[in-house]
């Protein structure tokens, strides 16, 4: 199985092979400042899993935690990816990016993860999913 996504512009466009993981719900700041909205939408995908097919030339990143790096296309500015330290062979891909809504459709969705600092203008209760496990910070190893 091949999921593809691409950034908004298209000039970055990458594939994932295997089955995707399911969706991991992130409320903190940083991820809401990163996507512009209430919350991120991030699948784990084993660095060797992933394929970047065009736009190489255009990723560039950015830290605003130690240890963490977002990847983003300097054309769109569309988010594309982030790694941490701790965690060398995960990328976190934006699920928003990907093409193919039966994939995600069956991936599901996982978690809801540092609800402690989600805003009061989107309650978790609105996107349906209250069910849903809740992390107050990260989800257990």
């Amino acid at each position: 199985m091949i999921t593809e996504g691409q950034c908004l512009c298209g000039g970055v466009r990458f594939s994932v092979r295997g089955p995707l993981a399911p969706i991991q719900i992130c409320h903190c700041a940083q991820c809401r400042r990163a996507q512009g909205g209430p919350f991120a939408t991030n699948l784990p995908v084993a660095r060797g899993q992933f394929d970047l097919l065009a736009g190489a030339d255009l990723l560039t990143s950015y830290s605003a935690t130690p240890g963490k790096q977002r990847v983003f296309c300097s054309r769109c500015g569309a988010p594309v990816y982030s790694t941490r330290d701790a965690k060398p062979g995960i990328l976190r891909v934006r699920a928003g990016l990907l093409s193919a809504s039966a994939a995600l459709s069956a991936a599901g969705l996982a978690f809801h993860q540092q609800v402690s600092s989600a805003c009061d203008w989107w309650p978790i209760t609105v996107t349906g999913h209250e069910a849903l496990d809740q992390f107050e910070g990260a989800p257990p190893p």
